[in-house]
């Protein structure tokens, strides 16, 4: 079982920037040689969570990735306190305007429609900006009858500051996937820890094949939670997506070194 705790670095260590310790084995890992291996531990297969960047530049061909609905971003409809400072605080910790890209590029000879959700974008966690994306990218699937591949980490689901306005996009994502499926257009689901709240709730279930990477927290409410609320032990590895596959919930889990391989094999047999 994976345990995420807040990264300190070794009091030894000279300069903390160059150096990462694996969360879950605790080994000390040079940055470069974890880069190298995609971000994931060379000693346990820990994966470290990363930007929505880095699924752009480990799984598409170089420079083919067009990034389309950026102009989409969040605003505060409701006037909540300081939400419009946490919006700006995240804009400028990641280079985005929401929480997820979207745009389309190539993975090997296949063009495919993306969705990426960012978890360092206010937990990954869902807008009606968001909401409003993942329809988009959907409806460019369908109309220019691509695939779409949805590869999403979020830690709460719906973003409270926007209340119901954001409530409505689990609706909406479902809508999104129904006119995939009513179009016969290929739906893959990539689940990276954590995918949790309403977008697990909605699109991020709903794959015609979901792939989950080793070790990623899927489900609804965490496991803290539903201890606290039936006051019983829960098994170990609990919503880990090793126990979702066993438990029927997803077809495979992977590898992130293996992730392009493994998106090419079934893309040559859903889309060839």
């Amino acid at each position: 079982m994976f345990f995420r705790k807040p990264f300190k670095p070794d009091k030894k260590e000279i300069k903390a920037e160059v150096w990462r310790k694996c969360d879950s084995c605790g080994e000390t890992l040079h940055i470069a040689q974890l880069e190298k291996n995609l971000w994931v531990c060379p000693k346990c297969s820990f994966h470290f969570r990363i930007p929505a960047k880095k699924y752009i530049e480990y799984i598409f061909e170089k420079e083919s990735f067009v990034e389309l609905f950026n102009e989409i971003e969040s605003d505060d409809p409701l006037n909540f306190p300081d939400y419009k400072k946490k919006l700006k605080k995240a804009k400028e910790k990641t280079g985005l305007k929401e929480a997820c890209i979207t745009g389309k590029g190539k993975i090997d000879k296949f063009t495919v429609c993306a969705f990426i959700s960012d978890f360092s974008f206010i937990g990954g966690s869902m807008g009606s900006a968001y909401g409003e994306k993942f329809y988009r990218i959907c409806e460019h699937a369908v109309s220019e009858k691509l695939p779409l591949i949805s590869i999403t980490s979020s830690g709460g689901g719906a973003r409270m500051q926007e209340g119901i306005l954001s409530l409505m996009q689990l609706v909406k994502t479902n809508l999104g996937v129904k006119l995939l499926e009513e179009n016969k257009i290929p739906y893959i689901t990539v689940l990276c820890d954590p995918t949790m709240g309403g977008v697990m709730a909605s699109f991020a279930a709903l794959g015609d094949i979901s792939l989950a990477e080793k070790g990623a927290l899927l489900g609804f409410a965490g496991p803290r939670v539903i201890e606290q609320t039936i006051r019983q032990k829960l098994p170990e590895g609990f919503q880990r997506a090793e126990f979702q596959l066993e438990h029927g919930m997803i077809d495979e889990v992977i590898d992130r070194r293996e992730l392009k391989k493994k998106l090419i094999k079934i893309l040559n047999i859903l889309w060839d």
